[in-house]
């Protein structure tokens, strides 16, 4: 089974400016995120818009990814629907293509019980024979999945081996990590200020947006933890709060694709209604860029 851990590149899904599939820059994109380092590839997840894709297209995703990777990392795919049974399909799916591994956001839009949560995916589980890697955004779903029941999951059923927290709540990791220790199960961060803490409170690593603008930079994260060269991780680190300012100009998503745009890679806009930038913060962001960031740009 694939291990979780590290760097794991959250992929933008490249588009032109009609909002069709870039597949061409989507490879190009692959290959830049693992000649940086990365331990694996995650396509479809919040940066990758799969809220606005169909299952044609998030099928057609899968395969450009599982093709140009060519088993060089791991393969991460978001399969997460509203209903369970979709969710089985998709994954199923999946599975025939090739992905390594699920990232499976929790219900969204009714409301849903931690009993639900459960449920849904302990039938998941059963019915699909991947790695699977909850995905906790509680700011986007609505939903929050209690460490109590990560603890559950994460003890009766073998295939189900981390979760993605992108609450932002440090304490939230440390329960999940505090209700799954003594176990293989990985803990991520979802947010990418918090990756190094999560390392060292003893998670395995983070799903990271801004690697698609600094990819060296995150990698180097976790290898100078790995190497225990804390001041370097630290550094690292703390060397993304500027670019992570900039979300207060918009949706993240969006500002985290016009900053890659910005930097001279092509990976167009974010599919309508999403990602209007205002020219004002386009500027504010280059300056961003220019002012901290500038040996990586066209990087």
């Amino acid at each position: 089974m694939t291990e979780i851990k590290g760097i794991i590149a959250a992929m933008q899904t490249p588009m032109y400016p009609d909002g069709s599939i870039n597949e061409k820059e989507m490879r190009k994109q692959i290959n830049r995120q693992i000649d940086a380092g990365v331990d694996a590839v995650f396509c479809l997840g919040t940066n990758g818009e799969f809220y606005i894709m169909n299952e044609q297209e998030k099928i057609d995703i899968m395969k450009i990814f599982v093709d140009e990777v060519a088993g060089r990392v791991p393969v991460y795919a978001g399969t997460g629907c509203i209903s369970t049974k979709d969710t089985i399909i998709l994954s199923k799916k999946a599975k025939e293509i090739g992905v390594d591994v699920l990232s499976v956001i929790t219900p969204y839009f009714a409301a849903i019980d931690q009993n639900e949560l459960y449920e849904h995916y302990s039938a998941l589980s059963e019915a699909v024979d991947l790695p699977i890697v909850m995905y906790n955004i509680p700011a986007r779903t609505g939903a929050s999945i209690a460490p109590k029941t990560v603890g559950k999951l994460a003890k009766n059923c073998k295939n189900i081996v981390g979760v993605k927290d992108s609450s932002g709540n440090f304490n939230n990791i440390l329960q999940y990590i505090d209700e799954t220790k003594g176990s293989d199960f990985s803990v991520l961060s979802g947010n990418d200020a918090l990756i190094l803490w999560t390392l060292l409170a003893g998670g395995k690593g983070g799903i990271t947006a801004i690697a698609n603008i600094l990819p060296t930079v995150m990698v180097s994260i976790y290898q100078n933890y790995l190497k225990g060269n804390m001041d370097a991780a630290k550094q690292a680190q703390s060397s993304i709060a500027a670019i992570r300012d900039c979300f207060k100009y918009g949706n993240p998503n969006s500002i985290v694709k016009c900053a890659t745009n910005l930097i001279g890679q092509p990976v167009g806009p974010c599919r309508k209604p999403f990602g209007m930038v205002s020219e004002q913060a386009e500027k504010e962001i280059m300056n961003v860029i220019n002012t901290h960031y500038a040996e990586y740009i066209g990087k």
